[in-house]
């Protein structure tokens, strides 16, 4: 579980206030609508009350260690507490009983939070179970980016350098245009460091002045370091005719990008999942011809990790892809 503190892997590993929680005056859930199940993370929290205070509380959560993690946390501060309390409890609260979280893992205490408000709304309603409102990290359908977005316009139709192929040029204003609506840094976004990411526009983009946003998140966010070690293994088997230096760029944002829920390719922005395909195929030749089933390539990715770890079990960071989901949410 690289990446993880000490402290949230021992919220993570903690047993306490996990399970079911039998005549329960309250409960509330988040990710298990119609629609929903297997398709996203989700929590359930089991609420027992006495005068409107909390006498036990448990829980049920699908996904990663964070998130696991986040719900271990919010049913620890939920304990023993009053009901107005318990409404109080904000992700902030979770964050600091877990010694912090990465900023792209807010959304795991986010989803505990509004999971327990739902199961006090559930408590006044006498314990009819409701469902949470949140939206989370979607698991976009479709891309997000298209021909005639502006940004990607504006990029697209600037002067293009010689020596540049347009269907790279065309990757770099996708990831562009996804990364600079989010809350950090294009280059932390794309792993890359400033200096790298600012050579990097300025040889696909010299007409375009870029213009850093001083109020986005300069901190490094989480990394699967395993991923990005895999992905750069794949650059050293590369032939003599590869370009080495995109091949590692490519790499770096593929490692980056996975960490996104969804599908990879929307999360960098491409059209479709041909796209992602291609620029495999154009710069990590190898990775592309071991992927020779065909398998989406975030759960490809994942698969290796797992079996390089002799694990068995792990075939994907995608809920939905788990045989283990009746097991947790019959």
């Amino acid at each position: 579980m690289n990446g993880y503190t000490e402290q949230i892997l021992n919220y993570a590993n903690n047993p306490d206030y996990v399970g079911e929680l039998a005549g329960a005056d309250g409960i509330g859930e988040i990710g298990l609508g119609e629609g929903e199940r297997g398709s996203r993370i989700a929590a359930r929290f089991f609420l027992k009350t006495a005068q409107r205070q909390i006498e036990s509380v448990r829980f049920q959560a699908f996904g990663c260690g964070y998130t696991i993690a986040a719900c271990a946390a919010a049913a620890e501060l939920a304990d023993k507490s009053s009901i107005n309390e318990i409404i109080q409890i904000s992700r902030e609260a979770i964050a600091v009983r877990l010694g912090g979280l990465p900023a792209d893992r807010l959304y795991c205490a986010d989803l505990a939070a509004e999971a327990l408000r739902a199961a006090v709304v559930s408590i006044e309603h006498q314990g009819e179970l409701v469902g949470g409102s949140l939206t989370l990290h979607q698991d976009h359908a479709g891309p997000r980016v298209n021909s005639d977005h502006p940004r990607y316009r504006q990029l697209m139709d600037s002067s293009c350098p010689p020596n540049i192929l347009m269907s790279d040029r065309h990757l770099l204003a996708c990831l562009l245009v996804v990364v600079e609506q989010e809350k950090s840094t294009p280059a932390i976004a794309l792993g890359l460091s400033s200096p790298q990411f600012t050579s990097l526009y300025r040889s696909y983009f010299p007409a375009i002045e870029f213009n850093l946003d001083e109020s986005k998140n300069s901190l490094t966010v989480s990394r699967d370091p395993e991923l990005l070690h895999l992905l750069l293994g794949y650059v050293a088997a590369t032939d003599e005719t590869t370009d080495i230096l995109s091949a590692t760029l490519l790499a770096r944002f593929l490692a980056a990008r996975a960490i996104i829920p969804g599908h990879l390719w929307v999360a960098m922005g491409l059209f479709d999942r041909a796209e992602l395909s291609a620029a495999i195929k154009r710069h990590l030749p190898a990775l592309f011809a071991a992927n020779d089933q065909g398998m989406r390539w975030k759960r490809f990715f994942y698969k290796q990790i797992c079996e390089q770890d002799g694990g068995a079990l792990c075939k994907s960071p995608v809920c939905g892809d788990c045989s283990e989901y009746e097991l947790c949410f019959g």
